[in-house]
């Protein structure tokens, strides 16, 4: 199954089993006000009566609104999965978990993807570029709907550390925690670079047509699945990669002399091309790149990245990983430092992994033992006790 066409049956299977909600108006960091827009958010456990126990989990470039059940378009399991239930480090007997697709996403959020209203016709590049700022705004008007004063964390990795952090340093007062995992207070000259490529992959593919190819019947696949190869080489470690493919070959015991593909990594990433296609939209892969390209916190306070948490009440948790050389270590001791200068309550934990920038997604259990601890310790103090939401 792949993303349906706009307006191509009663129920979507994108929204059919979450929640969706229409908001605004809301200004964007361009000028342009989009005066109603909607949020398609999914929800697990339930808020307690003093609407304490929150938990807000970002997600990252391309992910959605679905942490811990199926995908409704290819099955498989939440991104988080292993991490969500009763008694589990995200405990929904004691937290309620909120997660909403981003604006300018593709699982039913307002984005390029959607119908424009005043033309009836999908947006594609008619849709105003965004930033992680308003991302952010969108959520808070999401928070603000289900009517949170104060969330008690904000949680994320990748783009999503990049939100939490414009949640703290935007909403302070609505943060009580803060956990950043692999991200960075601004897009390193070597990310925008890697984006600009899955960008140029995408807007040569002739299915593309000048980002009408809904439009036109078609679709950029094999651009949006060349986007996604040279992403996913970013996500991973050398190590990683050699210990899982090394130089062996696929399905056969000699090379081709051809172009086919000889080795198991190259196959490996074909195919992690060919499904990511059959769940996201190519024109939101365009806007949401863009977005983290142009996220700079430093910038927006002056050029000082410490100005961006001044008199901060939140408390961080800031998480990196050894071999995580997209948003490398030195990006979070940055963020780190600008707290410590203004004596924020941060602590750090650099967790020794193998397994690259996706090791926030994998079984790491020093990551794990790191957020649970965090959030009992915080919990703790809040008066969150298990249970708390029955």
């Amino acid at each position: 199954m792949v993303l349906p066409p706009i307006s191509s049956q009663a129920v979507d299977p994108r929204t059919s089993r979450c929640h969706t909600v229409e908001l605004g108006p809301l200004k964007l960091d361009s000028g342009v006000v989009l005066e109603r827009f909607t949020v398609a958010y999914q929800t697990y456990g339930r808020l307690n009566a003093a609407k304490s126990n929150a938990i807000l989990i970002c997600h990252a470039l391309t992910g959605d609104q679905y942490v811990a059940d199926a995908h409704p378009v290819t099955g498989k399991p939440g991104w988080w999965h292993m991490l969500v239930g009763p008694g589990n480090l995200f405990d929904t007997s004691r937290y309620q978990l909120i997660c909403a697709n981003i604006l300018g996403g593709c699982m039913g959020s307002t984005g390029p993807r959607e119908v424009n209203p005043a033309s009836g016709k999908p947006w594609g590049l008619s849709f105003p570029v965004i930033t992680v700022g308003d991302i952010v705004a969108a959520q808070a008007l999401l928070i603000d709907h289900l009517g949170i004063d104060q969330l008690f964390c904000v949680i994320g990795g990748s783009m999503g550390g990049m939100q939490v952090l414009e949640w703290a340093s935007s909403f302070p007062e609505r943060v009580y925690a803060a956990v950043p995992i692999a991200a960075a207070a601004r897009h390193s000259a070597q990310n925008i670079a890697f984006h600009e490529v899955g960008r140029q992959a995408i807007m040569a593919d002739p299915d593309w047509m000048g980002g009408d190819y809904l439009l036109a019947g078609t679709n950029p696949h094999r651009g949006l699945a060349v986007a996604r190869m040279a992403a996913h080489i970013t996500y991973l470690s050398e190590t990683a990669l050699h210990r899982k493919f090394g130089r062996k070959l696929q399905d056969r015991t000699q090379v081709t002399y051809g172009f086919e593909a000889d080795f198991q990594v190259e196959s490996y990433l074909r195919h992690q091309g060919s499904t990511f296609v059959d769940r996201f939209d190519a024109n939101s892969y365009l806007y949401i790149t863009r977005a983290m390209d142009y996220f700079d916190l430093a910038a927006q306070h002056g050029g000082v990245l410490a100005n961006a948490f001044k008199a901060t009440p939140v408390r961080f948790c800031v998480v990196s990983f050894t071999s995580d050389w997209l948003f490398p270590t030195r990006e979070s001791r940055a963020i780190v430092h600008a707290l410590n200068a203004v004596a924020a309550k941060v602590s750090f934990v650099e967790v020794e992994s193998d397994k690259g920038h996706d090791a926030f997604l994998l079984d790491e259990p020093e990551f794990h033992k790191t957020l649970a601890g965090f959030l009992d310790g915080q919990a703790t103090h809040r008066g969150l006790t298990a249970k708390a939401a029955e």
